[in-house]
């Protein structure tokens, strides 16, 4: 599911406002952890927990140009 990260909340924790309507707290995964860098504002993937619905993991995060990409084929 696609979200948009909104505020950064520390120890690898952001709020996400999901495309589903439902703001939930993102936890990046340790595999992306180090090597990349997540700001607001950022076009993300994100995995809803299935036991915690206000909860969910971030696994990808979009650059500008495929950002644009998903724009114009009306993705987002």
């Amino acid at each position: 599911m696609f979200g948009c990260a909104e505020l950064m909340m520390g120890a690898n924790h952001i709020r996400v406002r999901c495309f589903d309507g439902t703001t939930r707290m993102g936890r990046i995964k340790g595999k992306i952890k180090k090597k990349v860098w997540i700001r607001e504002g950022d076009i993300v993937i994100v995995i809803p927990w299935n036991f915690q619905d206000d909860k969910c993991d971030i696994i990808y995060r979009y650059t500008g140009p495929q950002v644009e990409w998903l724009r114009r084929n009306k993705y987002l």
